[in-house]
Order: C-alpha cells, then structure tokens, then sequence
C-alpha cells in the first residue's frame, strides 16, 4: 500500500507541475485587480512555488507524514477543513448508493441465476442493461422534474447533516442515492447473475442436490457464498469511485462534495488541493482493496488455509 500511494503522490506531483497554467496569475485574474512581476514574485514565494521542484515535493512529502496537506494556495485555508466539510457528504452518499445497489443486485442477481432463460430471468437482465445505459445524472434529473410537475415538490437543495436534521438529510440525500445506485446495482447484478451461474454448475452443488438437501440451503450456505468473491470486488472498486467521481451528479443535486471540490481545485490549478485530493482518493481505492481481499479469506475458507 506505502510504495502504491508514494508512486501515486510523484505522479500527481509531476502532472501538476506539467499542466499549462499558474495559480498566482489566476489567483490574481480572478479579483480583477492590477498586478505587477514583482507581485507575481511575492506571492510565488510566499506559495513556496519559488522553490526547486525536489524541495517542493520533499517539503509536500514531510506535511503529508505529519498529517498536515498545507493550505490551499486559492483560498489560503487549511486544506483538512476544506475536505473534511465535505468528506462527510460524499462518504454518506456513497454509502447510501451502496446499500441500494447491494440490496438490488444481490436478490435479483441471484434469482436471475435460479431462473435462468425464464421470463424473470430476462426481465433482470433488461433491468441490468438499462442500469448501465442510463446515466446517473440524467435520471436524476428527471426525478428532480417529476417531482416538481407532478408532485409540485422539490427536494431540499440545501445540505444538511444527519445529526442536525435526519429527515431533511435523507430527503436530500435518498434521490442521488436512488440515482447513482441505480446504475451501480446494474453492474452488480449481471455480475451476481454470471458468478451463480458459475458455481451453479459445480460438481458440489449437484452432490448437495442429489443428497436431497433444500434448495434454499444450498443457494444459501453453498452457492451464494462463492458466488459473492468477484461481486464484493465490483462493489468494492465502485464505492471508492463513488467517493470523488460524481461530479455531475453533484452539480445536478447541488451537492457540494468532493467532486465538486476536485474540479474547482483542477480549473484554479490549485496544486496542493488536487494533490491532496487525488491521494485521498487513492487510499481510499487501496484500502477498500485491501479489506476485501480480507474478506475473501473470510468467505473463502481455503484462502484462509492456504
């Protein structure tokens, strides 16, 4: 994970130091007041950009070990709070789309497999394909339209913290969910479906049929089980995506999450935010990686042996 993340930080390091632009001059552009070379120089200095690149990196390197990401060279605030104000939307949503496509994609995955070739059977899969066709965004924005023509409601555009007001929270934050697990139920499910099918067929399972065991047992304690290795891995690489790749949804929704966060701090090439950002993310992917390869050792026994 250590040599993943530290690949990770020179790269981003490096990119940003290669895209076109400057932070001071835009800094300065975007107040629309007049500024001189000499400005340009203080400022840089005082951003530490003054620096070689091997100092500033070995610099960025040191806070990061502390904990301490700097300050964000837009705002001048400190980036932990910058992140940390929206962290707390992005992982609730995140969760939240996660725990609709489980409880989608699992049964109906499962029953698809049990039902094969049968009218349920492509009826999951149709909903399976139209999951992946149709964008988050664009189903959230006819939830936003039918809500208001039909039902002459509008969902609260204005976020909330769960333990401030649940109600006002869920009511902002359950439409998104709906919309982003949607999709992501649809990449589950096909996957659930393709995996039962799989393990439907070995020779275990025909000895458990043939043994005279019931049917829901052996889809619970024999198939299932094995089945769910490869789908623990799509939700799990799909929930760290969640966490910083929604950003149209966002914009959609008037959610100010780290999406949001990432494309501000990219157009203002906000160096320090976006390095910050994109290792936040990384972790994040590495982590959840990381927990499920344990967890495959938990369904798995002869991981666990072996």
């Amino acid at each position: 994970m250590i040599p993943t993340l530290l690949g990770v930080a020179v790269v981003i390091f490096l990119l940003m130091r290669v895209v076109p632009g400057d932070v001071v001059e835009l800094k300065f552009a975007g107040q629309g007041a007049f500024f001189s070379k000499d400005t340009l120089e203080q400022e840089r200095a005082r951003l530490g950009l003054d620096n070689p690149l091997w100092r500033q990196f070995v610099d960025w390197m040191w806070g990061i070990v502390r904990l301490d990401f700097g300050s964000s060279m837009w705002t001048g605030g400190p980036i932990t709070h910058e992140i940390a104000i929206r962290l707390q939307l992005s992982l609730q949503l995140a969760l939240m789309a996660t725990t609709v496509a489980i409880l989608l994609a699992i049964p109906l995955g499962t029953l698809a497999a049990l039902r094969q070739d049968s009218w349920l059977d492509y009826a999951v899969r149709i909903f399976s394909i139209a999951g992946l066709a149709t964008p988050g965004f664009w189903l959230g924005i006819l939830m936003i339209l039918t809500f208001l023509i039909v039902f002459k409601w509008l969902p609260p555009m204005v976020f909330t913290p769960f333990w401030v007001n649940p109600w006002a929270n869920l009511s902002q934050l359950i439409w998104p969910a709906l919309a982003v697990g949607y999709r992501y139920s649809a990449v589950a499910t096909r996957m659930t479906r393709s995996a039962m099918l799989e393990v439907l067929r070995e020779d275990y399972i025909r000895t458990a049929r043939a043994k005279g065991l019931w049917q829901s047992l052996i889809v619970k304690r024999h198939a299932l089980k094995n089945a769910m290795l490869p789908v623990f891995t799509v939700i799990g690489l799909e929930f760290a995506f969640l966490m910083g790749g929604l950003v149209v949804t966002e914009q959609v929704f008037n959610l100010n999450g780290l999406g949001m966060l990432f494309v501000e701090s990219v157009a203002r090439r906000d160096y320090t935010m976006t390095q910050a950002l994109v290792l936040l993310v990384a972790f994040v992917y590495i982590f959840v990686n990381f927990s499920v390869d344990l967890l495959y050792a938990w369904l798995d026994p002869r991981i666990r042996y072996r």
